[in-house]
């Protein structure tokens, strides 16, 4: 284990999501000011790329350059428009049975949406939900069920997805076919038992490692953030941590990036409860250097 005093990139934030590197800037989503943000590595030249009042997530872009934005609230998928207008690009309202969170589009443009799968802040009881591919023309198709919060989205480049399974002490891998359906189902690291019980507060009790955001590096390594150990872990596949890194805060999502690829930017907050969070602007973007690059 290392602890580092990360630098921070963006301050002044209210719940920071979705880092992604693209364009040579980092982006992310901020929940509750409705922005999508980007900045320089070193957090110069701050823009706001898109604003979406009900609470902006996972970003991608299409092939053509377009940015896709999660919308949690009203679960949607947003595309912005070379002239700055958000657009839907899909709805997922009928589908999804919670808030959408991450998302990882590929490289013809079909997006994978993971969502919470239950009313989380409301106090409901944990239940599983299904991820959903978002196909170039909007069409909206389940690909999986039965995973326990998806979230942190990852397309490897040989062909694998994988899902943190927050509330379920694992990460899933699947095959992506040519049409863009996943199979071969697989566990590829544990951390500890699927949970028992469907108390939010009970289940989180039982978590080893709450998964949630997470990034590949050149070696296969995946970084993931622990929602509730306030720690960044390189994962191997079999479940082998080789680097865990403490910076000093609670950490929710993840991205490499910066000019050699050897960034680790990291979204902070003091927790992820939702009356605390938008009544504060106590959140950040940080960075922390890494061996292995992007």
């Amino acid at each position: 284990m290392t602890t580092h005093e990360a630098s921070i990139v963006i301050a002044g934030l209210t719940f920071a999501e979705a880092p992604r590197w693209h364009d040579d800037r980092i982006w992310c989503s901020d929940f509750y000011t409705g922005q999508v943000m980007s900045a320089r590595e070193d957090g110069a030249d701050p823009r706001v790329e898109a604003t979406v009042p009900r609470q902006p997530s996972g970003l991608g872009w299409l092939p053509d350059g377009r940015l896709l934005v999660v919308s949690m609230r009203d679960r949607k998928v947003l595309r912005r428009e070379p002239d700055g207008t958000l657009r839907t690009h899909a709805d997922l309202s009928r589908h999804a049975t919670g808030h959408l969170n991450d998302m990882s589009v590929d490289a013809i443009g079909r997006a994978y949406v993971g969502n919470f799968g239950f009313d989380l802040m409301g106090g409901a009881p944990v239940e599983p939900a299904s991820l959903y591919r978002v196909d170039p023309d909007g069409g909206v198709t389940e690909v999986a069920a039965d995973l326990w919060f998806p979230n942190g989205i990852v397309l490897t480049p040989q062909g694998v997805l994988l899902v943190n399974e927050t509330l379920g002490n694992r990460i899933t891998a699947f095959d992506v076919t040519e049409d863009g359906r996943l199979t071969n189902r697989r566990v590829w690291a544990a951390f500890g038992p699927l949970p028992t019980g469907r108390a939010f507060e009970r289940v989180l009790s039982q978590l080893a490692v709450a998964g949630d955001g997470s990034c590949l590096d050149a070696e296969g390594g995946l970084w993931i953030a622990d929602a509730t150990g306030a720690r960044l872990l390189r994962v191997l596949e079999g479940g082998e941590i080789t680097d865990e890194v403490r910076p000093g805060t609670n950490v929710y999502a993840c991205a490499l990036g910066g000019s050699d690829g050897r960034t680790l930017f990291a979204c902070a907050a003091p927790d992820f409860h939702e009356a605390a969070r938008k009544a504060a602007r106590e959140a950040s973007l940080i960075a922390l250097p890494v061996v292995v690059p992007a």
